[in-house]
């Protein structure tokens, strides 16, 4: 039998990426380092020149989300609209990956919410509440949103679409699209008459 090879090209990024085509598949459980190295091609011992064990694998994972979703937020600027148009495409690009990433995204904020979180995961969610502030801090700037500290603001706009985006994470994007105009209405306009 012989000994499978210790390198391999990039091999943090290939075990980042089977772990998470394993993480959509079958959930966090069935992760296994021994795997994912089994796949690669490589030794089972190789990955922990990247990674010291599965939790640090996951806190990766969970970063790499992270990152991606913060630059799929930031792509959605919209110039020169007004408030409810610039939160709506950011409503559409968040539920978008919400339904693209469902697994992904509910590893991030279980890590993120971990006890032994680490100091990247929780400057990474504060980064992500930067992307979404921006739009907020416009609008308070054109008297389109309520003056006032923006960041509970931020918080109730995440987790609208964060909720949002779970409901409606095993419906198809049509189906969403529709119905995101109501919810960003009603978050900016709020519930009671006029």
């Amino acid at each position: 039998m012989s000994e499978r090879p210790y390198h391999h090209g990039d091999l943090r990024a290939v075990l980042l990426a089977g772990a998470e085509r394993t993480l959509a598949d079958r959930g966090p459980a069935a992760i296994s380092l021994r795997e994912l190295a089994r796949d690669a091609g490589v030794s089972h011992a190789a990955p922990g020149r990247h990674f010291k064990d599965k939790g640090a694998l996951l806190d990766a994972l969970a970063l790499s989300g992270f990152q991606r979703l913060k630059s799929a937020l930031q792509e959605t600027t919209v110039e020169g609209a007004g408030a409810g148009a610039r939160i709506l495409a950011l409503a559409r690009s968040y539920v978008d990956f919400t339904i693209a990433n469902g697994a992904l995204l509910d590893l991030m904020y279980t890590r993120k919410h971990d006890s032994d979180a680490t100091d990247q995961l929780i400057a990474a969610l504060d980064e992500l509440l930067g992307v979404v502030l921006a739009p907020i801090l416009q609008g308070q700037a054109d008297g389109e949103i309520v003056q006032g500290d923006p960041k509970p603001i931020a918080y109730t706009v995440v987790s609208t679409l964060h909720g949002f985006a779970f409901l409606t994470a095993d419906h198809s994007k049509e189906k969403f699209d529709g119905a995101l105009p109501a919810v960003v209405h009603h978050l900016l306009h709020g519930l009671t008459p006029r």
